[in-house]
C-alpha cells in the first residue's frame, strides 16, 4: 500500500547537527508533496518554534498540517485551526509543578504563546528552550498563574544527570496520570494523558481519510516512540535511541547523512 502520509520529528532527525534542512532534504520533501504525499513535522516544539521549518519546506499552504508539543496540537499551518487539541488544567498545572519541586528539578510551563518558570534561578535549559522557539519567557510565581491559562504542556529541564535522578524519584501514579516522554537528554515532556505523537498522528490521519498503513512516521529519540510505532512504516534514523530503533520496522541513515530523504526515496517513492 502506497504512503500518503509521512510523520518527520524536526530535532535530531529533519535538522542536522548544525540545526539546518540540507539541500537534498528540501528537493525529496518537495518532490514528496509534488507527488501528493502529506508532509507533516511532528515535534515537541511549540507552534511558534515550528515556523522557520515550516516556511523553508514551503509547508504552509493550503492542505498542509503540523503536529505539535509532542502531539498535544495538531493545527492547520495555513490558518491554524485547530484539529486536536489536548491541554492540562490549572489543577494539574499545580500538582505538576509540586511534583518538579519535590523530586528537585527544574520546570517551565508553556501555553500557546509564552514560557513561564517559577524557578528564582532560571535554568540555562528554560533559555535554550527560548532560543529554539522564539517564544517570551516570564517569570512567574504559582500564585501569579491564572486558572484560566490555557496551558499545552510541561518540562522539567536540567542537567542530564539531575534530570535522571529526578526522573527515578517521579512515582508510577504520576507517570501513569499524564504522557511523560523524555524528548532530550534534558528535557522531560509532562502532557495530558490522551497527548502524545502516535495519538496525534492517528486523529490527523481519520480527519484526512488515510489508512494506517498508507502513514510512515520519522523519528529519533523516546518521544517519538509512540507515532513510529502506530505508523504503517516506522522508520527511526541511525542516531536514535536504542528504544526507538528496536520499536521501528526500519532504520535510515542518520541526520547527518540526510536520513529523511532517504526514508522517504526508499519507502514512500514506490
Amino acid at each position: 500500500m502506497s504512503i500518503k502520509l509521512v510523520a518527520i520529528d524536526i530535532d535530531g532527525t529533519l535538522l542536522n547537527s548544525n540545526k539546518a534542512i540540507t539541500v537534498k532534504t528540501k528537493e525529496v520533501i518537495t518532490e514528496a508533496k509534488t507527488r501528493g504525499i502529506k508532509i507533516v513535522l511532528a515535534t515537541g516544539r511549540p507552534y511558534p518554534g515550528v515556523l522557520s521549518s515550516l516556511k523553508a519546506l514551503n509547508l504552509e499552504e493550503a492542505g498542509d498540517y503540523v503536529i505539535t508539543y509532542n502531539g498535544s496540537l495538531v493545527q492547520a499551518s495555513d490558518t491554524q485551526e485547530t484539529i486536536v487539541s489536548y491541554g492540562l488544567t490549572f489543577d494539574e498545572f499545580i500538582e505538576i509543578e509540586a511534583m518538579s519541586r519535590q523530586v528537585g528539578s527544574h520546570l517551565h510551563t508553556i501555553d500557546r504563546q509564552h514560557i513561564y518558570t517559577a524557578n528564582h534561578h532560571i535554568s540555562p535549559y528554560t533559555i535554550h528552550e527560548v532560543g529554539l522557539t522564539g517564544m517570551p519567557l516570564y517569570y512567574r510565581s504559582i500564585d501569579q498563574m491564572s486558572p484560566d491559562m490555557d496551558i499545552v504542556k510541561m518540562m522539567m529541564i536540567d542537567e542530564p544527570v539531575i534530570l535522571d535522578q529526578a526522573i527515578a524519584k517521579i512515582p508510577d501514579w504520576f507517570k501513569e496520570k499524564y504522557t511523560t516522554a523524555k524528548s532530550a537528554d534534558f528535557y522531560y515532556e509532562v502532557l495530558n494523558k490522551e497527548a502524545n505523537k502516535g495519538q496525534a498522528l492517528h486523529e490527523l490521519a481519520q480527519h484526512l481519510g488515510i489508512k494506517q498503513a498508507e502513514t510512515m512516521a520519522i523519528g529519533d529519540n523516546e518521544n517519538d516512540l509512540s507515532m513510529v510505532k502506530y505508523a504503517g512504516i516506522g522508520v527511526a534514523m541511525a542516531n536514535a535511541v536504542p528504544v526507538l530503533k528496536a520499536a521501528a520496522d526500519v532504520e535510515t541513515s542518520s541526520n547527518d547523512q540526510d536520513g529523511v530523504a532517504c526514508a522517504i526515496i526508499t519507502h514512500a517513492f514506490n
